[in-house]
């Protein structure tokens, strides 16, 4: 596999829209659809928040997003913020999708959408696709190129893009360290550790707010298209919903969460989702060095940030470990969610020395 055909499935009965409906919308606003039938639909599977369709018109493909089923425009399925991230966004950073249009209109779909063009490219998920191989070289400079891109969008001038007023002001590294810790409480279950020292360990040592940066909120290689035809580079960047204004080093810490390297302990590797263990992908330690020089800034307590990102991790995991628990969601793929959260705790309480 080239490319991210085989995330391409047929459209689930539940997830249905009138396509016609939305090919009289959108063929008025892109010029190269006048007097072409309406496409062929396809969904692409995989993620947990808002819902996306590959638009199949033979000449041009399209890529729309909505909301899930039953969900208002509220801001974790706020199709508008996310299509003005990317439009403001877009002439300051290269690997920004083109917006063709968004339909606030909910008598078309009953929902709001919106059209953005196709990234063409590879995604890469725990294991390289069938195919494709990567030299220790090509590894390397994909860890690079992941992280110097990150140091790129949080070096953007916010005010210049139009896009401070995503931010609360100052404050942010407290609201995210309460945040966090009041949706692991509500969602904690008996068969977890409470993880009380830990949210005190972070409450108390955390430290003021760097700068005030453009964040993605969920930087990992599932979220970057891919061209690892030589030196890999990325072509695109998805999955703008979480974007927010505040310290870029925390939205660093929860990325490098993610990044599990061959030297990591067992327990560790089986948290990864990325193929971060190939030979030759740079430490997280040598990732935080590069991006301090790149962006400039400094920080005197790393292990903070990097105790954040993996708590934060943790109450994800549990969250959806909550729901799966109690039946909400029958989903095997999260069966084993309760003891990676585990993982992710103790691993964070050492490094804290909690343990």
């Amino acid at each position: 596999m080239s490319d991210d055909v085989s995330r391409l499935r047929e459209v689930r009965p539940g997830d249905a829209f009138d396509v016609e409906a939305v090919h009289a919308w959108l063929a008025p606003r892109v010029p190269a659809l006048e007097g072409r039938p309406a496409p062929q639909v396809r969904q692409f599977s995989g993620g947990a928040s808002n819902l996306t369709y590959l638009l199949d018109y033979d000449h041009l493909e399209l890529v729309l997003r909505r909301p899930p089923h039953g969900h208002k425009a509220a801001s974790a399925h706020d199709m508008g913020r996310e299509v003005r991230v990317q439009q403001r966004l877009r002439p300051h950073l290269d690997v920004v999708a083109q917006i063709h249009g968004f339909c606030e209109d909910s008598s078309v779909i009953g929902s709001d959408f919106y059209v953005m063009e196709r990234l063409r490219g590879t995604i890469l998920t725990r294991t390289l696709p069938e195919g494709v191989e990567l030299s220790p070289e090509q590894a390397r400079a994909l860890g690079e190129t992941t992280y110097d891109t990150l140091a790129d969008l949080h070096s953007i001038d916010v005010d210049a893009a139009g896009l401070a007023d995503l931010g609360r002001g100052p404050g942010y590294v407290r609201r995210q360290v309460e945040g966090w810790s009041r949706r692991f409480r509500d969602a904690l279950t008996d068969d977890v550790p409470p993880a009380e020292e830990l949210m005190s360990w972070l409450a108390e040592h955390q430290p003021q707010d760097v700068r005030a940066s453009l964040l993605h909120g969920d930087w990992k290689l599932d979220n970057l298209v891919l061209d690892l035809s030589g030196t890999p580079r990325i072509t695109g960047v998805l999955d703008w919903e979480m974007a927010t204004v505040g310290d870029p080093l925390m939205d660093l810490g929860a990325s490098l969460a993610y990044w599990v390297t061959a030297d990591d302990d067992e327990e560790f590797g089986m948290v990864s989702n990325q193929p971060s263990i190939l030979p030759g992908m740079p430490t997280r330690e040598q990732l935080v060095e590069r991006y301090l020089a790149r962006t400039g800034l400094q920080t005197p307590n790393w292990m903070f940030y990097e105790v954040f990102g993996l708590f934060r991790l943790a109450v994800i995991l549990q969250q959806i470990w909550a729901r799966y628990r109690s039946g909400h969601s029958t989903n095997p793929r999260f069966a084993n969610f309760g003891f990676a959260t585990a993982v992710l705790l103790q691993r964070a309480e050492k490094l804290a020395g909690c343990r």
